[in-house]
């Protein structure tokens, strides 16, 4: 993914505040202890999120676990959010450093390193606090390996639902 389109995707949060969260389409898919995790997310993830549901029902995948996926992928950031100077900044170390990038992310989330250490290690944040929530084991394992890249290590079927969760995402 380009640091372009990661610019256009901050682009899009700035205006965040201007558009309705239809979080009632979130509380058709997840439980209610999932929904309150949902919640804790700031509103331009959430819109995010929502973006990435309708991107996979367009497509017609209805396969529960990818759904709650789809609207929790991210949840694992609403432990230390980060601002949008802050994306941003990661976004290129990513793409003009990236070793920079897996040794800062591999930091405890304080300080500078602060926004690194959520970029990385969300998704593991995250699968954590969905299984406490009560989160399937495949939902737990989607969010889990969301940013990963292929080639999967993965049962087929839970490789053919991440790569579907993935590139909802990567285009959202």
């Amino acid at each position: 993914m380009s640091a372009a389109y990661r610019l256009q995707q901050g682009l899009r949060a700035l205006g965040s505040w201007l558009r309705p969260v239809d979080d009632a389409a979130a509380a058709r898919y997840l439980s209610p202890p999932l929904y309150a995790l949902y919640r804790q997310m700031r509103r331009s993830e959430r819109l995010h999120s929502l973006r990435v549901l309708r991107a996979l029902l367009a497509e017609g995948h209805t396969q529960p676990d990818l759904l709650a996926a789809a609207l929790l992928h991210d949840v694992g950031k609403s432990r230390h959010p980060f601002s949008l100077p802050e994306k941003m900044l990661v976004v290129l170390v990513k793409a003009f450093a990236p070793r920079r990038y897996a040794r800062w992310g591999r930091s405890t989330p304080r300080g500078w390193l602060r926004p690194f250490a959520v970029s990385l290690q969300h998704p593991a944040w995250g699968a954590e606090m969905v299984e406490q929530a009560g989160g399937s084991s495949l939902t737990v394992t989607l969010i889990r390996h969301h940013a990963d890249p292929p080639p999967f290590t993965l049962p087929e079927e839970t490789a053919r639902l991440l790569d579907l969760l993935q590139a909802a995402d990567d285009r959202n």
